[in-house]
């Protein structure tokens, strides 16, 4: 049986005696340990009782459920004994103050698709870790996503992985049950090109823009339109699975802003969700974007701002850039150079 490194020599051998870096390893792991806590209850599924019950509003009036709690209070808690002077969480409403002085403020997203808490689908939880600076604690977190020292996601799903990076790559550990421990079983994971899937909820087609609705369009067109290739379609409405899939086997995600009453900007969060996800897309060779923006170079102004996301292959992406660039007239797709665009 192949004999892996753990995570704790991986983050410590990256480290060395840099103190931020030592600070980001710790961070990491106390993380790591908040989910094997959580990955444990979620196993005993209705064992452990009515995980998926509503128990209040978070801070932008989606429900939270018992166990979206309960994972906040558990990695709350991991966080009081690290180097993270502020955690901003989805499930507070402001950032809350940790360890005065320490060099690090984390955001979290303590419970990724909740919703599918009841239906043994993966779920997960989202990381991001900035260098701590002066002022109020919400503004901690008011930094351009390239400041980001870490980031990651753990799936809680057959198996319970963290997919993390420290600005070096992005690199796999899953969990030995038998021991507690997190082993690292992929290094320096790559985006993989060519694949002809895309992850959208397709339901909110009516309410798309032209150029959304012109990619997918030129997509659901097959061999017969202007890709000249079939495509499938995956939804799991969690963006953990989603990120997964897609750093695992290619692929594009995209959740665009859209019509709807307060979908202007999307629902995933930029601090929480969409800035991990973009730098791990990113050390792995992919490309992230609001659609036609890069995402690591926002800035946040509010804890719980929302952004559209796409990411995948920077090829693809970038062709959505040029479909919001010329978006189709209504009834046809593929305006650049007819039917068969040219650089579509």
């Amino acid at each position: 049986m192949e004999r892996h490194q753990t995570l704790g020599s991986f983050l410590g051998d990256w480290a060395g005696e840099n103190a931020t870096n030592k600070a980001v390893a710790e961070t990491i792991e106390k993380l790591c340990g908040a989910a094997t806590t959580i990955a444990d209850l979620i196993s005993q599924g209705s064992l452990a009782g009515e995980m998926a019950a509503i128990v209040g509003d978070n801070a932008d009036g989606d429900a939270q459920k018992f166990l979206d709690v309960k994972s906040n209070e558990l990695i709350f808690a991991a966080l009081r004994d690290s180097p993270v002077a502020v955690m901003g969480s989805e499930e507070d409403d402001d950032a809350v103050p940790l360890n005065d002085g320490a060099p690090l403020v984390v955001a979290v997203d303590p419970l990724d698709g909740s919703s599918n808490i009841e239906t043994n689908v993966s779920i997960g939880t989202i990381f991001s870790i900035f260098p701590a600076i002066d002022g109020p604690a919400n503004e901690a977190f008011y930094q351009k996503g390239t400041e980001q020292l870490g980031a990651g996601f753990m799936v809680y799903g057959p198996q319970t992985t963290v997919v993390f990076t420290v600005g070096d790559g992005t690199h796999v550990a899953t969990l030995d049950r038998s021991t507690g421990e997190w082993l690292i079983t992929m290094v320096g994971m790559k985006m993989i090109t060519g694949k002809r899937e895309y992850a959208i909820n397709a339901s909110n087609y009516r309410h798309w823009s032209p150029a959304v609705r012109g990619y997918i369009d030129d997509c659901l067109a097959g061999k017969d339109g202007p890709r000249e290739e079939d495509y499938n379609m995956r939804w799991v409405a969690s963006l953990v699975a989603e990120t997964f899939r897609i750093l695992i086997r290619g692929g594009i995600f995209l959740y665009p802003g859209d019509n709807r009453p307060d979908y202007a900007c999307g629902r995933l969060r930029l601090v929480y969700e969409a800035l991990p996800v973009a730098m791990l897309v990113e050390q792995a060779g992919g490309m992230a974007t609001d659609g036609t923006k890069r995402i690591l170079d926002l800035v946040p102004d509010d804890l719980h701002q929302r952004t559209p996301l796409v990411f995948g292959p920077k090829d693809e992406v970038e062709r959505i850039a040029r479909y919001h660039e010329s978006p189709p007239e209504k009834g046809s797709s593929s305006p650049l150079f007819g039917h068969r665009g040219l650089f579509r």
